[in-house]
């Protein structure tokens, strides 16, 4: 059975819980509820609307979050949507 476009795209979506940032390790939760931790390099990018850059420091617990990994690790973060917009949107 095939997944439509928009059941992609929410599967595909993680929810930042925790941030390690001193261990670059990042605790994400799923769609099915199901927490995981990735180990980052210092090298992973995470992309946002206003920047690009190298490390976990602009994650915050709450954000919403896709992972294009390489190698086993994540290579890009996406930031999708931030904590705090989440929470102030009229969806809720």
């Amino acid at each position: 059975m095939t997944q439509s476009l928009t059941e992609h795209i929410q599967s595909s979506r993680l929810v930042v819980v925790e941030v390690k940032r001193a261990e670059g390790r990042l605790r994400v939760r799923g769609e099915a509820d199901v927490c995981a931790e990735l180990s980052c390099s210092e090298e992973t990018l995470v992309v946002t609307d206003e920047d690009a850059k190298a490390g976990l420091d602009t994650l915050h617990p709450g954000d919403i979050i896709k992972i294009e990994p390489a190698g086993g690790r994540p290579d890009r973060i996406v930031l999708l949507r931030r904590a705090w917009d989440e929470l102030a949107s009229p969806e809720v």
